[in-house]
């Protein structure tokens, strides 16, 4: 792995762990953040050896947005290649092939819950708080917040975060689908690295399909979907991993059969 000033990347097994450490700017995204996080998915998008990708950010902040001291001495057309490049970065990680959990451990503002809109599975510790407080910049969302925030919540709970600024506990969010669980903060990475585990312990080929089909659902595709689901389990039922399951899988079900009627018999 390259070498990074902003971010680290260790990884376990099949499981990066990606933290972000601007910890002393409640890990607040500069330049040189959006940057090395854009080459940092791309590179784990690509890489074999890895499985899933857990992302978090250290201290008491996952991302607390876009830095605004940078941000105010950002001419116009800097603060629109800013932008830009922040298009390429969520697309990163929302196309990343390998699944992403965020594990998001405090504040996650603006660009940073940009960040977790984009994420394919959210653990959040019961003391994060997360939001799209742009409103109170006078500005809007740039990274994508607006409409992954609808696609995600439904229009109605988008538009209370987006028009009123709120910053809310990640506990309110369950019930809309977008954090899947919220547990303790001790408990917060070692339950994010365990989903990711136990993810990355299954056939690669089935879980990157599985990451393609399901955002084909989101976007409402369904005759796509179908057929892109039809020519994936079909590949995998003919592939040497898939054959040596279903058959291994078989045997066992014959085996346990004829132990349950051996028994019968006695």
């Amino acid at each position: 792995m390259s070498h990074y000033e902003t971010l680290t990347i260790e990884v376990d097994g099949r499981v990066a762990l990606v933290t972000f450490r601007r910890g002393d700017q409640l890990n607040a995204m500069n330049k040189r953040m959006q940057g090395e996080i854009t080459v940092a998915f791309r590179a784990l998008s690509d890489d074999p050896a890895v499985g899933a990708v857990v992302v978090t950010g250290e201290g008491r902040g996952f991302m607390a947005g876009a830095d605004i001291k940078e941000y105010a001495v950002q001419t116009g057309p800097e603060f629109d290649a800013f932008q830009l490049a922040g298009t390429a970065m969520y697309s990163a990680i929302e196309d990343c092939r390998k699944p992403v959990i965020a594990a998001v451990n405090g504040f996650a503002l603006g660009g940073g819950f940009e960040l977790v809109l984009c994420s394919d599975i959210v653990v959040a510790s019961s003391t994060a708080k997360m939001g799209l407080p742009e409103i109170k910049l006078g500005l809007v969302p740039g990274g994508g917040g607006t409409q992954r925030s609808v696609a995600r919540l439904g229009r109605n709970r988008a538009n209370l975060l987006l028009m009123t600024g709120a910053i809310v506990p990640a506990t309110d969010l369950v019930a809309a689908g977008l954090v899947n669980e919220v547990v303790a903060p001790e408990e917060l990475m070692p339950r994010a690295l365990a989903i990711a585990a136990a993810i990355a312990a299954e056939p690669a080929e089935a879980i990157e399909g599985l990451k393609r089909l399901t955002a084909i659902a989101a976007r409402g595709d369904l005759a796509a979907g179908l057929e892109s689901e039809r020519a994936l389990v079909s590949a995998l039922y003919r592939s040497e991993i898939g054959q040596q399951r279903v058959q291994e899988f078989a045997a066992k079900s014959a085996a346990r059969a004829a132990e349950k009627a051996a028994g019968g018999r006695s």
